[in-house]
């Protein structure tokens, strides 16, 4: 997985920096090193040299092997704070498409009680089974 990470004009871009955010990336997202093959930081400060609460801004866009880019943003008041904060937040989603992607299709394939019985008798059993709990 490769790490790339750019700043705007407003924070200083450093080998220290990089190296922090890419460690940070690195951890947070070690158990998705093979589904991915890069992963994009852009840290900005939205005010510029002006202080202010939550101006610190990281975007991580990840893209999955195979998938659509996954993006996130996370606005913080440190740039410490809004770089674990999207680590976080792309954990999460990739968590949700990878999850949804591996769990099997609803419905596809329910376990048969007993050999021979398909999934359709049984939901057609249960249906009958609550019509006649309704009518009664």
């Amino acid at each position: 997985m490769q790490i790339q990470v750019n700043s705007d004009n407003h924070i200083q871009n450093s080998s220290r920096l990089e190296d922090w955010v890419s460690s940070t990336v690195q951890s947070s997202l070690e158990h998705y090193e093979e589904d991915l093959t890069r992963v994009e930081v852009h840290l900005k400060d939205e005010n510029g040299d002006k202080p202010g609460t939550h101006d610190k801004r990281c975007q991580m866009e990840a893209r999955p092997k195979g998938h659509q880019p996954v993006s996130v943003t996370h606005t913080a008041a440190t740039l410490d704070q809004a770089v674990e904060g999207a680590a976080t937040k792309l954990n999460h989603a990739l968590e949700h498409l990878f999850g949804k992607l591996r769990s099997p299709r609803r419905g596809a394939a329910l376990p048969a009680s007993e050999p021979g019985v398909s999934a359709d008798a049984l939901l057609e059993e249960e249906f009958l089974e609550n019509e006649q709990v309704l009518n009664s």
